[in-house]
């Protein structure tokens, strides 16, 4: 054990065993974590060769190969619960992603939600099998986020009782689908039904794509990998273009709207229950947020207490780079909001499956907050931590840049995040709609209900210039339920904002859509701000369920920094809008300063509860024990150049080169 990390732990004011609890939801779901991570990392099955120095191809059979050995595995071991699935899953792959996501993520998930029980009988137990191996084929070459533009076709043809499913150009071709190049023998295709000559929007199809035995590509079926991109190496993210390729109408996914035999159509309940697997997607991003941010932290936090450089006083030791004010700075916030993330995902989930128990029973009436939350938290959650992750690495100086720092896969795995499930913006857009519709609805009169009620209080504050000694200097900086009604009142005067430069656009005879376009800067900030906001209320409310005191004050300390700093870096917001004034915000950085110091000698400790096994964590940096230095040696030592002394290349050209000199 490095000393500076063992001096480190000894600092701690709070039992870290009992706050990784909180993380986990209890005692009882961390000691099965660790039961299922010990199978995993005492399995011989599950060792192999540091995918860094693997070619992709290598990369892709490795992870298919455990993919193979996990479901076995996990049949053996009657793991079926969804939470124990994914621990066994994220030890099995180290959290990298794999070719059979999108099966065990998408496909099996839409089956369970969008099947007929005829349908599910049919198609369930080969899939759970494996006789089945499903991807989730939506996105296309020219289409991704807008789905209405979406151009894959199925035309209902009665005479057969089948569907014709073709991708009628280039851009209709499907494009980036997990598991589509090579694993999967059939998909959930989303395709425009048209039947009886009308067009009935977007709907699912299960389609096959390879024979079940030799898993050659069936007849009018395009199919292959799309080549090499950021990351996501053991993926085979793939391309299908689809030639007049006929299946049952039996395949269509019917459990809410349906075509029956003679071609007529019925109508589902709701048009936004074909997006059920994208909302559950989008709410479980933002725990993989968390997570992704969390690791960064991890690794930056502990490896600034091991790393000694420069000096803070001259003729000093060189410090721990953990000691000046300025890494805190960059580190410390970042720690605050991967547990303000753990906590909002964790309510993500609480509310996915509440709302989707209501939709079983026929109660569509919070599909749409979901569907608003699910997109705007994905959104701002994934900016967030992307571009924190890029913090971490840099805190990290030099060694941040080397593979063996753990950083450059964590980055690029989770970046696409921001894009995929719906671009990032787009998200946005799509919060600020819901937000606008209910601001109307409190203009006309009416009472909100769930996370948008703060709407009702109609009295907000207007963004009218005041004197400073007009504004009323209510808030208390150090008091979190005050911070958390001024974030509200931020986020009440945004939505305002918004709709009100839509509704002056209109008055200057533009278009509905030409309004919306011209205030698309002014919706993405309301929507930011109302994330915000959801975010900061959470974390406030999550203090209140936690009974043990010394962590009470350590996560107290913390909420209140993700606030305060949430508040520095908006504050042109807060003074515009007269919720702040230019000497409090001068107190917020005085009192920012304050909580990082605080902060200090836990800090270890607050990644020590995220509970990462090295092997998980799969750092030279981050490691447990702190000896990165012999460590990185070794793993350097590994490099399949380092194979023999001299590289064939010095013989091939470099020597050469010298007689022609």
């Amino acid at each position: 054990m490095n000393p500076d990390i063992v001096k480190e732990r000894k600092t701690a004011t709070f039992d870290v065993e009992k706050l990784t609890h909180i993380l986990d939801g209890g005692p009882e779901k961390t000691k099965r974590r660790r039961e299922i991570e010990t199978l995993v990392l005492s399995d011989p099955d599950f060792t192999g060769e540091d995918p860094n120095f693997l070619s992709r191809s290598e990369r892709y059979d490795q992870a298919v190969r455990r993919s193979a050995q996990m479901i076995l595995k996990m049949r053996e071991y009657g793991i079926a619960d969804p939470d124990e699935i994914y621990y066994y899953k994220s030890c099995v792959q180290t959290d990298r992603p794999e070719a059979l996501d999108l099966h065990l993520g998408m496909f099996l998930p839409t089956l369970l939600n969008q099947a007929t029980p005829e349908q599910m009988d049919h198609f369930f137990m080969p899939a759970w099998n494996l006789k089945i191996i499903g991807t989730y084929a939506q996105t296309e070459m020219g289409h991704g986020t807008h789905l209405r533009g979406l151009e894959t076709t199925a035309t209902y043809d009665p005479s057969t009782q089948q569907f014709v499913l073709n991708s009628p150009t280039v851009s209709s071709i499907k494009w980036w689908p997990g598991g589509l190049g090579k694993t999967s023998n059939h998909a959930i295709v989303l395709a425009q039904l048209y039947t009886l000559g009308n067009c009935h929007g977007l709907h699912a199809f299960i389609v096959p794509l390879r024979d079940l035995d030799t898993h050659k590509p069936l007849p009018g079926i395009v199919i292959g990998d799309i080549g090499p991109k950021f990351g996501f190496s053991e993926v085979d993210n793939g391309y299908l273009k689809l030639d007049n390729v006929r299946i049952p109408r039996e395949n269509m996914l019917m459990k809410y709207s349906k075509v029956e035999p003679d071609g007529s159509y019925v109508k589902p309940p709701s048009d936004k229950l074909t997006y059920g697997t994208m909302v559950f997607i989008r709410s479980m991003i933002v725990g993989e947020s968390a997570r992704a941010l969390s690791k960064a932290c991890t690794i930056a936090i502990r490896y600034s207490t091991v790393r000694h450089q420069s000096e803070i006083r001259p003729g000093e030791p060189e410090p721990q780079i953990l000691d000046y004010q300025a890494q805190q700075h960059k580190l410390f916030p970042l720690l605050a909001t991967s547990y303000a993330f753990t906590f909002v995902g964790q309510y993500m989930r609480q509310m996915y499956n509440r709302i989707t128990g209501d939709i079983q029973q026929g109660d569509f009436s919070e599909m749409p907050e979901l569907h608003a939350l699910s997109a705007g938290l994905k959104a701002f959650t994934t900016w967030t931590s992307n571009s924190g992750i890029e913090v971490c690495r840099m805190s990290c100086g030099g060694h941040g840049y080397s593979q063996s720092s753990g950083f450059p896969d964590i980055y690029v795995n989770f970046t696409p995040t921001c894009t995929y499930e719906g671009e990032n913006t787009v998200m946005m857009l799509q919060t600020a709609r819901y937000l606008v519709k209910s601001y109307r609805q409190v203009k006309a009169g009416q009472q909100l209900r769930g996370i948008v009620s703060y709407l009702n209080e109609a009295e907000h504050r207007r963004l009218q210039p005041q004197s400073v000694a007009a504004r009323p200097t209510v808030v208390d900086i150090n008091d979190l339920s005050s911070l958390v009604e001024v974030y509200k009142l931020r986020a009440a005067i945004l939505v305002e904002m918004a709709a009100k430069s839509i509704q002056q656009e209109l008055q200057r005879r533009k278009s509905q859509e030409d309004a919306w376009n011209n205030s698309a800067i002014d919706l993405v900030r309301a929507s930011d701000a109302h994330c915000h906001y959801v975010v900061v209320k959470l974390f406030a409310e999550k203090l209140t369920e936690v009974g043990v005191t010394a962590i009470h004050s350590v996560l107290s300390t913390l909420a209140l920094l993700y606030t305060l700093h949430g508040i520095s870096n908006n504050s042109g917001d807060f003074l515009q809008a007269g919720l702040l004034t230019v000497p409090q915000v001068h107190l917020i950085s005085v009192r920012i300063k304050e909580l990082l110091s605080q902060l200090r000698p836990n800090a270890v400790a607050l990644t020590d509860a995220f509970d990462y096994h090295d092997r998980k964590l799969n750092s030279v940096l981050g490691r447990y024990d702190g000896n990165v230095y012999e460590n990185m040696f070794e793993w350097a030592r590994k490099s399949p150049l380092n194979a023999t002394e001299v590289h064939e290349s010095f013989h091939k050209y470099l020597k050469p080169l010298r007689s022609k000199l």
